[in-house]
């Protein structure tokens, strides 16, 4: 094989190469992004359907929905950078966090995060007008890695010299905030506490009717739900995620479609420091390891 060959064959194969690089390039540019289940799967889905689409037209790149089971799979996955993109209540994102040595940050919030807040209901026939009225009775958290649906309502109960493990009847947990509206609304439980956004979802939706089953209190604010990617992601791709999210106007038909369905006004920067007093908490209440 004379020289002109040898050139044109490397040449060739470099083509080849290259080629195959671009094609496997191509074939990741899909971004992953999961979710806490906090509510049922098939709202999860119906609420990130549109926003997807979103993302897709704003990044250039297919996005996938990719549901987990539970609270601790949507950590994992993140963590493990088995999904690119979650969205992730105050205390998953602690947990993330310290799991990943720091690595996962949280990208953008929803302007009601900065002062979130949680409710204890009840049927309105229960006799419970205050917490301390808990006392000896039964009462239903949302998941076990809940920020709203247990670990902040947790806190509060213990800031009122009330311990749900001993001072309570019975403690079950119902995994998703819309379960535990049900589990009170049924008389499975006496009470139960949730995210006030879901519960004035319910609300809203006549899904509850609020003369038979009732608010009896409200929390104080703290931080709460992010979406978080991981610290390894290419900065480019995290300030057009970032950018995505920022742009979002209700003045446009597809940005109040989509705001609404996430039950936001705007979302704006996020980052870990907001998260300092949900770390603090949960490591009071023996919660975070």
């Amino acid at each position: 094989m004379n020289l002109t060959r040898v050139v044109a064959s490397l040449a060739r194969g470099v083509v080849m190469s290259l080629a195959l690089v671009g094609a496997a390039a191509q074939a990741q540019q899909v971004l992953r992004v999961t979710a806490i289940p906090d509510e049922s799967p098939t709202e999860l889905a119906r609420k990130f359907a549109p926003l997807g689409q979103y993302l897709e037209s704003k990044l250039g790149m297919k996005v996938e929905w990719t549901p987990v089971t539970d609270y601790a799979a949507a950590v994992e996955t993140l963590v493990n950078r088995k999904v690119d993109l979650a969205w992730f209540g105050g205390f998953t994102f602690v947990q993330a966090h310290v799991r990943s040595g720091g690595k996962v940050n949280p990208l953008v919030q929803r302007e009601e995060d900065e002062k979130f807040r949680s409710v204890f209901i009840t049927d309105k026939a229960s006799g419970i007008a205050k917490l301390d009225d808990l006392k000896g009775r039964t009462l239903s958290f949302g998941s076990q890695s809940s920020t709203s649906g247990h670990l902040m309502p947790r806190s509060f109960l213990l800031a009122a010299k009330l311990n749900p493990d001993t001072d309570l009847k019975r403690v079950a947990f119902s995994g998703a905030h819309d379960a535990t509206i049900a589990a009170v609304a049924s008389g499975k439980v006496d009470a139960g506490a949730l995210n006030i956004s879901v519960w004035e979802k319910f609300v809203a939706e006549k899904k509850v009717d609020p003369s038979q089953v009732k608010v009896f209190y409200t929390t104080p604010p703290y931080y709460d739900y992010n979406w978080s990617v991981h610290a390894d992601m290419p900065q480019a791709l995290q300030d057009k995620i970032r950018a995505a999210f920022l742009a979002l106007d209700p003045a446009t038909p597809q940005g109040k479609e989509i705001l609404g369905l996430q039950r936001a006004t705007k979302f704006i920067p996020s980052k870990p420091e907001n998260y300092n007093g949900i770390k603090a908490a949960a490591e009071n209440a023996g919660l975070l390891k």
